[in-house]
């Protein structure tokens, strides 16, 4: 018998906060429709910010009985909190837990479904035939999740170009370049001047709000016209995905993609990087351990730590 778990990162924003609430509910609606999934139960819980933890999630889990759990994050750029933060918080729980079993599936990323519902928030904003669009991602201190976004932008551009979208560009809210204003002057100087902000998140919060006040103040005086569309959000298709990773877990063993993984792989500026000790994040409801934890791709029951001397992944 084997559970759902949805990992999210959290969000002080209340609505976000809610948003991801409701699509954990919306996942189990779905889930139920589905019955060749055999998904028996679901639940969701957030590595920080805002509840519910992730402790208290899979607490909810145990005490109905459940002691096979497949985690899902809820990561569309998959840097430290899906591949340490995540991990290392399943690997307490079983900690609080023996004998609970965690398989982990991979992170949403890249994916078609995803790009479909971006070309979906595109349609729906509120500019006219935008020749530019500029696709907005958190941002990390991981160069193989910032390199996401750029592919996102360029499988973006390729199916919209048909439909008059000239230039597609990345930009990032906070921790890396190109800024908000840094990716829309390009657009001007590419020759851009309708641009629609299309924000690279799943539900509303504190960053997605920050990308509106950027984008503002960057396009005055910029000659510019400006849009935001809106997030990706609660949505029957994302649900759906989730169910996908979920379905490919319980199928196993996931491999994961570490051709450059920063913890992992010595990437020229990141050689300290590699093997970095990982533990979870503190969330206010659950302080973390005084112990940290491996790095660590997670896969069925254990979690494998990072080597040097070993690439690839088990």
């Amino acid at each position: 018998m084997t559970a759902l778990l949805i990992v999210g990162h959290g969000t002080r924003d209340l609505e976000g906060a809610a948003q991801f609430r409701a699509f954990t509910e919306r996942v189990g609606a779905r889930a139920a429709a589905r019955p060749e999934l055999a998904v028996d139960d679901v639940g969701g819980g957030v590595i920080e910010l805002s509840a519910p933890p992730v402790r208290d999630a899979v607490a909810a889990l145990v005490a109905q009985g459940w002691r096979d759990v497949v985690a899902v994050p809820l990561i569309l750029l998959a840097a430290g909190h899906a591949k340490g933060d995540i991990p290392a918080s399943l690997a307490r729980e079983r900690a609080r837990h023996p004998g609970l079993r965690t398989r982990y599936a991979r992170p949403l990323g890249v994916h078609p479904v995803v790009v479909g519902l971006l070309r979906e928030r595109l349609a729906a904003s509120g500019q006219p035939q935008p020749d530019g669009v500029l696709l907005v991602g958190r941002g990390t201190t991981d160069p193989d999740a910032n390199a996401d976004l750029y592919r996102a932008a360029r499988l973006l551009w390729e199916t919209t170009r048909q439909l008059g979208v000239e230039f597609v560009e990345p930009a990032f809210v906070s921790l890396a370049w190109p800024s908000v204003g840094q990716g829309l002057e390009r657009l001007r100087r590419l020759g851009a001047r309708r641009v629609t902000v299309l924000p690279y998140f799943l539900f509303t919060g504190v960053l997605p709000g920050r990308i509106v006040a950027q984008s503002a103040q960057a396009a005055a005086g910029s000659g510019l016209e400006v849009s935001v569309a809106e997030v990706i959000g609660d949505c029957d298709a994302l649900a759906d995905l989730v169910l996908d990773r979920y379905a490919e877990a319980v199928r196993g063993p996931v491999a994961a993609n570490c051709d450059a993984c920063v913890y992992r792989i010595a990437l020229p500026g990141f050689e300290h990087r590699v093997g970095a000790a990982q533990h979870p994040h503190d969330h206010p409801d659950d302080p973390a351990h005084p112990h940290g934890h491996s790095h660590a791709h997670q896969s069925h029951d254990s979690v494998v730590p990072r080597h040097t001397e070993t690439p690839s992944v088990r």
